[in-house]
């Protein structure tokens, strides 16, 4: 029974137990937190109200030396303070699509199919107004590899591809936009072709403690092989109770094309996000 009851507290944890025909499940991870203050000598906002939602959902299929692998994770925040009115402070669309067939023990060849988007506005406050620099499907991006896969533990996977597709769709307002992702507004669409390679993590690390890590690189062999985008995620979830967890989300981004608000106008830079959330938590 106790066996039975902390397999059923895992969140993200790869199922051995999976040998074949579908498995599908999830999370949803709801958190808010609320603060004020009033005649409070030290001075601080009035009100502050942060709401932050975070779904994971998945479908893996294994059949003999097939495995095809779906992951779906939806991110969300928005912050309102009296001083600075509602702002968002995360919001992610990642939906991950891996086929393989594996024909030695530890090696497949097959495909992976990756898209990125976004669900509202963006905007650089540092500004006056403020700029918008994102919305939705601009920028989307869609990555499409062939290539070979390497999974030494059921937990930790490598995908290689040396020769993929990628996609950069500023569909939603381009004359606005499309600078800032390195696109011409008149295409909407900006192609590459390059190498691409992805690393998957989704390990129990201590008990209750589960990391979840994806580390995509890509080399565009048009323009600039040697400046490699990167793009790295991960999640932490720590299970207090059956309904209590604790979430922490840390994202890296470098892309050679995008242009950040800042000193150097027409310069990428690093791009780092992270969100810690205490909240409710409930497995599909």
């Amino acid at each position: 029974v106790q066996d039975i009851k902390a397999t059923g507290s895992k969140q993200f944890a790869d199922d051995t137990s999976h040998k074949s025909g579908w498995k599908k499940g999830g999370l949803i991870n709801l958190g808010i937190a609320q603060g004020g203050t009033r005649n409070w000598a030290a001075g601080g906002e009035k009100f502050s109200l942060a709401l932050n939602g975070y779904v994971n959902v998945f479908a893996n299929l294994k059949k003999g030396k097939q495995r095809w692998n779906n992951n779906l994770d939806l991110f969300y925040a928005l912050v309102k303070t009296t001083s600075q009115g509602l702002r968002k402070n995360d919001d992610r669309i990642d939906l991950f699509s891996k086929y393989t067939y594996q024909f030695r023990p530890k090696l497949g060849f097959g495909g992976v199919g990756n898209f990125r988007s976004q669900f509202t506005d963006g905007y650089d406050y540092s500004k006056t107004p403020q700029q918008r620099i994102s919305s939705w499907f601009a920028p989307a991006i869609i990555t499409m590899a062939p290539g070979i896969d390497w999974t030494p533990k059921d937990y930790f996977s490598v995908f290689f591809s040396p020769i993929s597709a990628r996609w950069t769709i500023v569909a939603n307002r381009p004359f606005e936009l499309a600078a800032l992702y390195g696109v011409s507004p008149y295409r909407e669409v900006k192609v590459e072709a390059g190498a691409y390679v992805t690393a998957n993590f989704n390990k129990e690390v201590m008990k209750n403690v589960v990391l979840k890590s994806r580390l995509d690189l890509y080399s565009n062999y048009l323009k600039k092989p040697q400046n490699i985008d990167v793009f790295w995620t991960n999640v932490v979830g720590l299970k207090v109770n059956k309904f209590l967890s604790v979430t922490y989300n840390l994202d890296l981004i470098y892309d050679d094309d995008a242009r950040i608000f800042g000193p150097n106008r027409d310069a990428p830079r690093t791009q780092l996000k992270s969100l810690l959330s205490v909240g409710f938590s409930a497995k599909l």
